[in-house]
Parts: C-alpha cells; sequence; structure tokens
C-alpha cells in the first residue's frame, strides 16, 4: 500500500494508544483523516547544511486540525511521547532547530496561506489596520498583499523567504526593531496548537500566558497556525543611504546618534568592510554606483572598514523636498569619511526585498546551498569593542565570504513577557553582531566549516559569560550544546520558560532540534 495515502481512522487510533508501543513502528501509524507521509531529504536538511536528522516522517496539514489531531495522539502516552514533533516552514534553521531525527516534521508551509488585510471604518475609533495570516505564509507574500492596501508590518526581517510562524517563534529583527521593535511586537493576535493538541486562539487579553510563551519561544509551546500582525501605512518609496567609516567607534556612536531619531529614520543597520567582496556583494541591490576603494592593507596587517546604511520613507507628498531635508539633516550630524555618502530612491518593496538580489547572485555562483556556519548575537552596548576583537581572529584569518552585520536596537522595544531573551543592559541599547558566513566547498571543506563552528563556540563562550568580566551576550537562533548552556541563556527566565514547558507542552513532543529539553532527562530533573 502506498505509504502516502495511508488513512486510519478512529478506532485504529485508539488500538495504538492503548499499545505499550513507546514510539510509532512506521509511517502508517496515522493519526485521523491526515496520513504522515515519507521522509524528503529537505525534511533533513536545512539553510545551516552543518546538521541532519532524519525524520521517520513528515506531515503536510491542510489545518490546525490535522495538527492538533497529531499532537493530541502523540502526548496522550507520558511520560514520553511516542514521536517527537519539529515545525519546519521554508527551511532556514541553522543548527537543525527545525529537524526532528527519528521523529515527525510538520511542514507548515501546506497550512493555508491566505492574507486578510482588515481595514476599520474611519469611523472606528483609535482601531488600527491588521492582517490574519496564515503562518505557512512568507513574509514576502505577506508584504504583496498588504501593499495593495497601501499597507504594510512595521517590522521586517532582512531576507523576506521566511514564514510567519518560523521568525515569530524566534522573534524577527531587522533595522526597523530600534523604532518598532522585533516582528513579535507587532502581533496582536495568534491560533496555536498546544503540545497537548489544543486549538488556542491567544491575545495580550485572551490566553496570554500561551501568547506570549509561544512569541520567541523556540517551538517549544506550540505550533503557530495563525498570526494577526499590526499594520501601518506603506511609503511607495524609500531613500535607502549609504555612509562609510575607518574608525569602529565613530561607525557606532553615529548608530546610536540615528536611533535617537526615530521621527526621522525608519530603518538603520551597519555592516563590516573586511574585502573588496563586502562591497560588491552588499551593493547588489543598491542601485547607486559607490566610488568607494579604500587601502584593506596586506596579509596580516588587514584593515577594517565600516559602513552605515539607513532609510527614509517617502510618501512623495511633496515634491520630495521633505525626503530631502531629512537626510541632508541627519548627515549634517554625521562623521563619515567624506565625501563617501551614497543615496538611491527605491520602492518600498524592492528596498525591503533587496536580500532576494543577492540571493539569486549567489545562487549564479553555486554559494547558496552551502555551508552557513553563522553566529548570531545580542551584545550589550559596554561588550561590542571587546567583541568586535573576539571576532577579528576568526573572520580576518584566510577568506570570508559572507557579511558581518552590526547595528544597535533599543531594549525597551522588547516585551519582556515573551519568551525571546535579550541581554540586560543598563543603558538600554544593545547591538546585534551577526556574522553570515558562506563555506564555499572548493576552499573549506566538512573540516574547514567543524573549525568555523567551534571558533564561533568559543567566542560565544566568552562573550556569553555573565561574570567574571564576562561581556554578558545572548546569541540568537543558535542550538545551545547543552541544557546548562540553554540555563544560562535564560538565566533568570529559565524557570518561567521551564514552567510554560510544564504547561503546555508536558510531554515534551514539540522542537526537539532545540535541544532544550532532550528526552534523556528524567521528568524530575527537567523541573528543577
Amino acid at each position: 500500500m502506498d505509504l502516502r495515502a495511508l488513512y486510519m481512522y478512529a478506532a485504529v487510533p485508539a488500538l495504538l494508544l492503548c499499545s505499550a508501543a513507546t514510539f510509532i513502528q512506521s509511517p502508517t501509524d496515522v493519526f485521523g483523516p491526515a496520513a504522515l507521509l515519507e521522509p524528503t531529504p529537505s525534511s533533513a536538511r536545512d539553510f545551516g547544511a552543518v546538521v541532519s536528522g532524519a525524520p521517520f516522517a513528515i506531515m503536510r496539514p491542510g489545518s490546525a486540525a490535522d495538527v492538533a489531531l497529531l499532537l493530541r495522539a502523540l502526548s496522550s502516552a507520558p511520560p514520553r511521547p511516542r514521536a517527537a514533533v519539529a515545525a519546519r516552514g521554508a527551511g532556514h534553521s541553522l543548527q537543525g532547530q527545525a529537524q526532528a531525527r527519528g521523529g515527525i516534521v510538520v511542514e507548515t508551509r501546506s497550512l493555508p496561506r491566505n492574507v486578510a488585510v482588515v481595514v476599520p471604518d474611519v469611523s472606528d475609533g483609535g482601531a488600527r489596520a491588521y492582517a490574519d495570516v496564515g503562518a505557512g505564509a512568507l513574509w514576502v507574500e505577506v508584504l504583496e498583499e498588504c501593499l495593495k492596501a497601501g499597507l504594510a508590518p512595521p517590522s521586517w526581517t532582512d531576507y523576506l523567504y521566511l514564514t510567519v510562524g518560523g521568525t515569530l517563534s524566534n522573534a524577527g529583527i531587522s533595522g526597523q526593531a530600534f523604532k518598532h521593535g522585533p516582528q513579535i511586537s507587532s502581533v496582536l493576535q495568534l491560533q496555536v496548537v498546544t503540545g497537548n493538541g489544543e486549538v488556542v486562539a491567544c491575545s495580550p487579553a485572551e490566553s496570554p500566558d500561551l501568547f506570549f510563551a509561544v512569541l520567541g519561544g523556540l517551538g517549544q509551546f506550540g505550533i503557530i497556525t495563525r498570526a494577526r500582525i499590526l499594520l501601518q501605512d506603506a511609503p511607495p518609496k524609500v531613500r535607502w543611504v549609504r555612509a562609510f567609516y575607518d574608525s569602529f567607534e565613530t561607525f557606532t556612536k553615529d548608530q546610536e546618534l540615528l536611533i535617537s531619531m526615530p521621527e526621522q529614520l525608519d530603518y538603520v543597520e551597519g555592516f563590516m568592510v573586511l574585502n573588496e567582496h563586502s562591497i560588491a556583494s552588499s551593493s547588489i541591490a543598491f542601485p547607486a554606483h559607490i566610488n568607494f576603494s579604500p587601502d584593506l592593507g596586506s596579509e596580516g596587517r588587514k584593515k577594517v572598514y565600516y559602513c552605515i546604511e539607513f532609510a527614509v520613507h517617502d510618501f512623495q507628498q511633496d515634491d520630495g523636498s521633505s525626503v530631502d531635508h531629512v537626510v541632508e539633516l541627519v548627515s549634517g550630524e554625521m562623521s563619515y569619511i567624506r565625501p563617501h555618502m551614497y543615496s538611491a530612491e527605491v520602492s518600498y518593496l524592492d528596498f525591503l526585498n533587496r536580500v532576494r538580489m543577492e540571493e539569486e547572485s549567489l545562487r549564479r555562483q553555486g554559494l547558496w546551498d552551502v555551508p552557513h556556519p553563522w553566529l548570531n548575537m545580542f551584545v550589550p552596548r559596554h561588550g561590542i569593542a571587546r567583541l568586535k576583537e573576539l571576532l577579528m581572529d576568526t573572520v580576518l584569518a584566510g577568506h570570508f565570504d559572507g557579511a558581518i552585520l552590526v547595528y544597535p536596537l533599543l531594549a525597551d522595544k522588547w516585551n519582556k513577557n515573551t519568551s525571546a531573551v535579550v541581554p540586560s543592559t543598563p543603558d538600554g541599547v544593545i547591538y546585534v553582531f551577526s556574522v553570515l558566513r558562506s563555506a564555499d566547498p572548493s576552499r573549506c571543506g566538512r573540516g574547514c566549516v567543524e573549525e568555523i563552528l567551534e571558533q564561533h563556540r568559543r567566542v560565544a563562550d566568552e562573550a556569553c559569560r555573565a561574570g567574571g568580566g564576562g561581556i554578558g551576550a545572548k546569541q540568537y537562533l543558535a542550538r545551545q550544546p547543552s541544557q546548562a548552556h540553554w540555563r544560562d541563556h535564560f538565566g533568570s527566565g529559565w524557570g518561567r520558560f521551564v514552567a510554560r514547558k510544564a504547561r503546555f507542552d508536558p510531554v515534551r513532543v514539540l522542537g526537539p532540534g532545540q535541544g532544550i529539553f532532550p528526552w534523556t532527562d528524567s521528568l524530575s530533573s527537567m523541573w528543577r
């Protein structure tokens, strides 16, 4: 019988659940009218391409009810589930977080992906527009649909070909986060299937514990199946500006100046210029010609430069002079290397989708589907110079393909009720450090990738130490090597995280790829 079309109805699940077996024995163990399918190669692979854990089966649900049926059956056999489940969206995890070795991968892209934009009547007081979105939708699909109404979510990721449910399970950051917070700050309501198999509509007012647990919750408490996202007016155009620096101190000082101007600016990011490739690759989508050819030094005496980019929304309510005035005002206060400031006017869609052009270039070069040993960190302001020095020994040794993003966020834009973790900082300024490396197989084989990952682990261990002269940084999008590391990562929030797990996924069905609650631990040790 074809495994892809097997169905087993109410009597069969009842028999299976009465079985003494701990795990599902074959993909023919199907719960209700939603069939499990044989795994595909993509279910054991992600964008990071450094971890591969094949599942026993995959599921392509057509509704939240399908997901609930599966999770109810799996969670009804304590103390251990009969199989663990990972939700997989676009497959852009870095270290196997959306994989389920020997378990079941739920491919959320098969869920309904419709985007319904709701614009309240003008007489409806302070009501704001929103979009009801299927969690399997890509952010680019959300953007394209919302733009038809002249609207868009306020906060984004740099890369739009990620699922709504995927980024909301982490945080979702880009250059708008200093102004609007991460993407999880723009969520009004969620539909979630908990680890117990309950379908719950939640919001800050309705089932708030689940709502805040799931946002940034790393897939540990439920699978997001729908989200209601706040919208704002979308500009037709964006003025996109870049300025270059030869001093890290001046570069960061100017970035902090820019994020103090949320009324004038709508986006602030920055990156390191390590080599000629840094300028060329980052300028693929930037339409203005950049005439910047710095002396980058020689082997052993390399010099690093820096680039700030900021953007201003242009609603074209006049001849554009207001945007020109903002750029002139802001640039006059900046201390970049004169005359190396460049600007371009682009459509809002093209600006938000700028990384797509870089992706297409990397695909043509055969450098997209390669290992990506990335390191993403949130760093308190006081530790940024030290972290940069820790990284330099790694990134300046040999050839570097990729980008290093550096830009500031504001801690008060992050809701502390969510499960997302950022470092504590007395001045409220946090920096993103993202080492976004592509490992060209012709220059960097498996051993080389492992060496990079080990270097990153050493940097992360040093940076994340809170006491004894440590920086007190936090990793983002990382799989910690042990539960002890996870305890340190969550710090004082570990108890709350564990309590949320006990309430919403007590049998530990969900999120095995994160390695937070390994099955090898006893239940008693897990809940300590």
